[in-house]
């Protein structure tokens, strides 16, 4: 008795297609799992043998062969177990279904025959609607976050007897799919908005102009001045995210396990890990590697506060993936490689005891302690960083004034306008802001008239900038133009730009 069937396992975000051959023959009862499975695979005898029992079926006492094929593909996830139970049930003809060659199956089974929800369901899909799969059987808890995808029919199963009368056609199960235009007409209130920020026009200008070309940004200043309240705001004037950004961000959350309610992610990313991460949580490892906090921000933003409190072995880490926006991830089992299009943002104290050039508060720091704590910031990456502010406490004044300010709203209208604008420049080269603009690209696009590269001269030998802060200084220039609606650079784009640089001086020279 044989039979043939397919589910599918992960690398990464990529799902590959495994055929789960099933033979059962007379002889000793044995039950083995043969195609490297790992050890949830080789656990799943026990799952399937109790699942199938106790949903009214009887296993056999035969021999049962499992082949996982292609054999030298290494497999891992309990999501195979549904696709091992009804090729055991097929074999024994329970299961009379003829057309399951254009199936899969994906699903971890309970003791008492309940499917669950797994991990990573939404790129299986993704995957398997490339490879040709029509309709896919999964856990009904999985549904709503597969339900989006166009071009397969994703049936949601709840236990596997209701599994075996839908194959047998004694059950009709409609495929399920999800509305997206509801999801993503409906208006995203945000929690945390600009107009709560009394006072820091300078400040807040320089969060607009780092969301309107997605330029990485560090916040300077004493405790309490707003550093955190500003940049946990910075989401609320990001574009809204496309459908296929969206996508994109769901597949990592999925594969990561931190979808909550099964649903889409409409929002952009926003993590602050504690200073007390590792390397490996940053950016991602593990024995199976999985993805970390730069890849849990991709097309959002990631937040580090009180930065030279991060080790220095974990803060070099970053330089990669802010240069690549993607991280690749060597194990001995995988290989593996996870986007990275984050927006760093990061806020320190000027010194240990945070106040360092305080007009009110005295510093009680010495030379020596202040050096070793901006020591923690490395040049390299200081370099990687386009726009660096000094946040000055917040006066009275501004506190007591009651007369309102721009909402998130409005600024996000003028940052919309200048993505706009950088999409439609970067159509033809496949990048989509200023921030990401590289080597040649930087030549082209920001151009500067005569006047303007006198200034950057002086401001190069001056402020000691290196290549890549120049170039770092040259598109913001491109960005704050942009939010300006013009086309050339000129000399107040560039001074402007300077300015968001002139803290390296001050405080690393």
């Amino acid at each position: 008795m044989l039979s043939k069937l397919k589910t599918c396992v992960l690398q990464g975000l990529d799902g590959y297609i495994v055929d789960v051959e099933t033979d059962i023959s007379k002889g000793l009862p044995t039950f083995q799992i043969v195609g490297l499975p790992d050890i949830s695979i080789r656990e799943s005898k026990e799952r399937v043998r109790s699942s199938i029992n106790n949903s009214g079926f009887k296993f056999p006492l035969n021999r049962i062969i499992i082949n996982l094929a292609p054999a030298n593909l290494k497999k891992e996830g309990s999501q195979i177990d549904l696709a091992i139970a009804i090729g055991i049930l097929s074999a024994l003809d329970i299961v009379e279904n003829k057309k399951m060659d254009e199936m899969c199956f994906i699903g971890e089974l309970s003791l008492n025959g309940e499917i669950n929800k797994i991990q990573g369901a939404l790129p299986m899909t993704i995957s398997l609607r490339e490879k040709g799969i029509k309709k896919l059987i999964l856990p009904s808890q999985n549904m709503h976050e597969c339900g989006m995808i166009e071009g397969i029919d994703i049936i949601p199963v709840k236990n596997l007897y209701e599994l075996v009368e839908y194959l047998n056609g004694e059950k009709k199960i409609t495929p399920y799919k999800s509305n997206i235009k509801d999801i993503f007409s409906e208006l995203i209130d945000m929690d945390e908005d600009f107009i709560d920020v009394k006072g820091q026009e300078s400040i807040k200008r320089a969060m607009e102009v780092a969301a309107a070309g997605a330029h990485n940004i560090l916040l300077i200043g004493p405790p309490g001045s707003g550093k955190t309240m500003i940049s946990r705001r910075l989401p609320s004037i990001l574009p809204e995210l496309t459908f296929e950004e969206a996508l994109e961000i769901t597949k990592i959350y999925s594969v990561a396990g931190l979808l909550k309610n099964n649903n889409i992610i409409t929002k952009r990313p926003f993590r602050a890990p504690h200073h007390t991460i590792s390397k490996t949580s940053l950016v991602g490892g593990g024995r199976i590697p999985k993805p970390g906090e730069v890849s849990l921000a991709n097309y959002g933003v990631l937040f580090l506060d009180e930065l030279p409190e991060f080790q220095k072995n974990v803060l070099e880490v970053l330089r990669q993936p802010i240069e690549d926006e993607e991280v690749t991830i060597s194990r001995v089992n995988a290989t593996l490689s996870y986007p990275a299009k984050f927006m760093l943002v990061a806020s320190m104290n000027p010194c240990p005891c945070g106040y360092l050039g305080d007009p009110v508060h005295e510093c009680t720091c010495s030379q020596r302690d202040i050096d070793k704590y901006l020591g923690k910031i490395s040049g390299p990456l200081l370099d990687r960083l386009d726009i660096i502010v000094e946040v000055s406490p917040v006066k009275y004044g501004d506190l007591e004034k009651r007369k309102a300010k721009e909402s998130s709203k409005d600024i996000r209208k003028r940052v919309n306008v200048a993505r706009n604008k950088q999409l439609e420049r970067y159509k033809d080269v496949n990048i989509f802001s200023n921030g990401q603009l590289k080597g040649n690209g930087i030549n082209i696009y920001c151009d500067l008239n005569n006047e303007s590269k006198k200034m950057m001269k002086t401001a190069y030998k001056k402020l000691g900038l290196s290549a890549r802060a120049y170039n770092k200084i040259l598109k913001v220039a491109r960005t704050i133009a942009d939010l300006n609606n013009s086309e050339s650079i000129n000399t107040s784009h560039v001074a402007e730009a300077i300015q968001y640089r002139s803290l390296d001086r001050k405080y690393w020279s």
